[in-house]
């Protein structure tokens, strides 16, 4: 609990620092708190499971969703086994599997298998894996999703790191997945960072399975970004998540947004309620 408020951070990435690129630990240093990962991370660059969970703890999170990823052109692989440690010390902390149709084959067999793990939704990175989010060989594991009923994120904003492809964060490319699987819910994670956040309010306006998920956006600057719409509506579309270690702290952020919220309802639907429905998330209250 933050402030007598629920708070989920559905976007966090705890992974051992050996799998990662240069890249990605500049990028943890320089949008990040260095002491930090010290703190939680051993000698052997991997996160601590109860210096994770005491961090976690105060900051006032309930539930931390952890992302795996398999993206070797950009970040690295970061497996899901990785997160078990983390996920097995606490209930507070459960995984997010990752799919990139470059490296798995059938990717709903590698999709269930990482759901047998315990992963709440499956994360594409379309940016990363250097894939469309509408092609048709992501379809099996999209039909995984719908039948499971876990949600898809999807990363949808501009990357920095060597070897993303910008082109395919664009959101109009789930118009066809949208259309095809019609109990699916999406979350645009980092909400159309770069050039598409009308697209990518619009689609959560119209859409009730279509969320913006903040992740790696200054709460500063979400009025900004999205000021062509109207925020009363769209702020009770969108989903808390940090992109930590990527954020000096996860409840400054979370109060700051929570600030920028209509009202009292509004804010609890952000920071928890939203999480709790589209990951569903039976211990947040």
């Amino acid at each position: 609990m933050l402030d007598g408020r629920p708070l989920v951070d559905v976007h966090v990435h705890a992974a051992r620092l050996p799998t990662l690129k240069p890249a990605w630990r500049r990028w943890a240093h320089d949008f990040g708190d260095a002491s930090l990962l010290e703190r939680v991370y051993d000698a052997e660059g991997t996160v601590d499971p109860a210096r994770f969970d005491a961090y976690l703890a105060e900051e006032g999170v309930d539930v931390a969703l952890v992302l795996s990823e398999y993206s070797p052109k950009a970040t690295g692989i970061q497996p899901i086994e990785d997160l078990l440690p983390l996920t097995a010390h606490s209930g507070r902390v459960l995984p997010i599997a990752n799919i990139n149709p470059h490296l798995h084959y059938p990717v709903e067999e590698e999709l269930q298998r990482q759901l047998d793990l315990g992963a709440v939704a499956c994360k594409l990175h379309p940016v990363h894996a250097g894939v469309a989010a509408n092609d048709r060989a992501l379809y099996p594991a999209y039909e995984l999703c719908q039948s499971a009923g876990i949600p898809l994120v999807v990363h949808c904003g501009t990357s920095t790191f060597p070897g993303s492809s910008n082109a395919f964060a664009d959101p109009i490319l789930l118009d066809d997945v949208l259309r095809d699987f019609r109990r699916l819910n999406i979350a645009l994670a980092h909400g159309g960072r770069g050039w598409w956040y009308d697209a990518a309010a619009f689609m959560a306006l119209s859409s009730e399975r279509v969320w913006i998920e903040l992740s790696g956006l200054p709460p500063s600057r979400l009025r900004e970004y999205y000021a062509r719409h109207n925020w009363n509506r769209l702020t009770r579309r969108m989903i808390f998540g940090t992109d930590w270690p990527g954020v000096p702290g996860i409840a400054g952020n979370a109060r700051a947004v929570a600030a920028l919220c209509p009202d009292e309802e509004t804010a609890g639907l952000v920071l928890a309620g939203n999480a709790a429905r589209v990951y569903n998330l039976k211990s947040v209250t």
